[in-house]
């Protein structure tokens, strides 16, 4: 059968607050930037639930945008929400305060990012450039504009960064919290949420996998004993959601995501889901073999979310700050 996600997470899935949503989303102007992504297209299915009176979109890739904006009309049950799909970059601050002069929006998800590490450490000056000038630019026009509350989708890799990517996404973090401090209307709340990997999202390794038992293996594993924190992309935007009603302004948000899951046994479980079995030397008539290739620049073996001593608790069990 279909690997569910589910079957995948080392715990149970965290339970979902609609009614905290209820008093953020309704009859609210919302704006997702990066919508076309995987956190930014599922967010924006959870919004459009919950009766907004628009969503804008705004996406760079043009089939990104044309696909969550078919997806979301074919969902569109309550007429009175607009959907606007806009075409730009999040750099450009012309093309953004156009956006948010016209429009008067009050909540803003910025998803946007490049965030592929291997990708960003060989491109380093453009990864620093998409990252930090969008938070920048995005920062400055929710304040001149008076936007409610500005939510930044961050990441693990902003702790203690070993890799481009994950300085980039610490110095927008800096970058929030430094709009909310000095806040010069008092009217923005700006805050982040921080989570680990996503399952099934572009860049996570559950569709390479999936790729790579298709083609007959083998299944590459970057180290022995490489754990990440894992969640699903429903979960993920649930978070966010439920972060922009318990934000006042310069938290970071954190999931209790449970256990660090080790990589190998994650490959492991996926063949076997598959109905196959792993070649090793144990058993050298297996389908598929794991090939173990060697961390990459800047990859660590354990990512950390920075829950500890410090983290606060929040009214919602599983949520950090």
């Amino acid at each position: 059968r279909r690997i569910s996600i589910n079957d995948l997470l080392p715990r149970d899935t965290i339970p979902y607050k609609k009614n905290q949503i209820k008093k953020v989303i309704p009859s609210k102007t919302i704006c997702v930037v990066g919508a076309g992504g995987s956190i930014g297209s599922e967010l924006c299915s959870q919004i459009l639930s919950f009766n907004p009176n628009k969503i804008i979109l705004i996406e760079f890739s043009e089939p990104s945008l044309y696909k969550v904006n078919n997806d979301l009309k074919s969902k569109l049950e309550n007429k009175n929400t607009k959907i606007v799909s806009l075409l730009g970059n999040a750099c450009s601050k012309s093309f953004i305060n156009k956006t948010f002069k016209k429009n008067k929006i009050d909540i803003v998800f910025h998803c946007a990012a490049y965030k592929h590490v291997p990708i960003v450490e060989t491109n380093p000056l453009e990864g620093l450039f998409n990252n930090i000038v969008s938070t920048e630019v995005i920062c400055s026009a929710a304040e001149t504009f008076s936007c409610e509350k500005l939510i930044y989708i961050s990441t693990d890799k902003a702790v203690r960064p070993t890799n481009v990517m994950g300085a980039s996404k610490r110095v927008c973090e800096l970058i929030v919290q430094a709009f909310n401090q000095k806040n010069i209307n008092k009217k923005t709340c700006f805050s982040m949420v921080r989570f680990g990997n996503v399952l099934d999202s572009s860049g996570s390794v559950l569709p390479l996998f999936k790729k790579q038992i298709e083609n007959g293996g083998p299944i590459t594993v970057t180290h022995e004993n490489v754990y990440r924190y894992f969640m699903s992309i429903p979960e993920a935007a649930q978070l966010v959601l439920q972060a922009t009603d318990l934000a006042i302004g310069g938290e970071v948000f954190l999931l209790e995501m449970g256990n660090p899951v080790p990589i190998r046994k994650l490959a492991e479980k996926v063949i076997l889901l598959s109905g196959l079995t792993v070649k090793n030397k144990d058993n050298p008539n297996g389908d598929i073999e794991i090939k173990i290739t060697g961390l990459r620049p800047g990859e660590k073996l354990k990512e950390e979310l920075l829950i500890d001593s410090q983290a606060q608790k929040t009214k919602h069990p599983y949520i950090f700050k």
